[in-house]
């Protein structure tokens, strides 16, 4: 813990949740960054006061979490935690000036994102036995669910019954930083939706969520974790098998299939269309197959 040197800490994280409206996974993140930059600034440099903090302070501090070998992308992420905290005391004007305007961040090597081949993906629903009973169809609707609509785990798990739209045939999903979307989903998926629905086993009113166990509980992350990876293992070689992997497996099978990028974007509620142009590179290699195999001078 970084002491009481930086009472601004807390003001800033009530920011975060009462006026910016983060959820509390982002929440815990900012909090963990930033008590872990403040304990360093403690134990390397004294704890300076807020004014006294240098860039060098926060290249020291980069610098050891570079030694720790940990990752471009986490580091990137620690970055952003201390810039918004130091712009958030610039605006209430705790600085006249922030530390972080010569700081740079590492490069990411791009990586193109893993997914299920989408022959394997058919294998999963028309071949691969799911156990006849409550754990197993619900496992298989979750399953059916990610690969259809792209949804994140935590957007899956909050799935209130409320929110699938039988007539419309589609589902509304409150995403990062309360944006709701709308996605559609088929007349066959909808069907089981509503079958399932109707036929919760000792339902308990006060649960709403759309998926629940054998006792009528909302599925936790870790369950739904282990029942993916253990499902997909069934079909597909790939190292990663995570609900994740289902969200990259829906997007590069639309681009794949010339879904145009814009609308991609939105049915991932991704806020930018950087985001969304990882899922072009596997276009591009998808090409590369196509051109190979069928061009007489490949």
């Amino acid at each position: 813990m970084p002491g009481p040197q930086y009472p601004q800490l807390e003001p800033f994280l009530d920011y975060l949740k009462f006026e910016k409206r983060y959820s509390q996974h982002t929440l815990i993140s900012y909090r963990n960054d930033l008590e872990q930059f403040f304990s360093f600034l403690v134990s390397q440099f004294d704890g300076p006061s807020l004014d006294q903090i240098t860039p060098m302070f926060v290249r020291s501090w980069l610098a050891e979490l570079k030694e720790d070998e940990m990752t471009a992308k986490t580091i990137n992420r620690k970055i952003s935690s201390l810039k918004s905290f130091f712009k958030y005391q610039l605006k209430t004007g705790q600085l006249k000036q922030t530390p972080m305007t010569t700081i740079s961040a590492p490069r990411i090597s791009k990586r193109l994102p893993a997914f299920v081949e989408q022959q394997d993906i058919a294998t999963l629903f028309d071949h691969v036995e799911f156990p006849d009973d409550w754990k197993g169809r619900t496992e298989r609707l979750v399953l059916k669910l990610f690969y259809s609509t792209g949804m994140r785990l935590s957007e899956l798990i909050g799935l209130k019954e409320s929110q699938i739209d039988a007539a419309q045939t589609q589902v509304k999903v409150l995403g990062k930083g309360n944006k709701e979307r709308i996605l559609p989903v088929s007349q066959e998926l909808v069907a089981e939706l509503r079958s399932y629905m109707a036929e919760k086993p000792m339902r308990i009113d006060s649960v709403l969520n759309l998926f629940v166990t054998e006792q009528g509980k909302p599925l936790q992350p870790r369950e739904v974790y282990a029942f993916v990876k253990r499902y997909l293992a069934l079909v597909t070689t790939i190292q990663k098998k995570s609900p994740h992997i289902l969200r990259h497996s829906f997007a590069t099978h639309l681009m794949n299939n010339g879904a145009d990028l814009n609308a991609v974007k939105e049915l991932l509620g991704h806020s930018s269309l950087a985001a969304t142009q990882v899922y072009t590179h596997n276009t591009i290699e998808k090409l590369k197959e196509v051109f190979k195999k069928a061009h007489p001078k490949a």
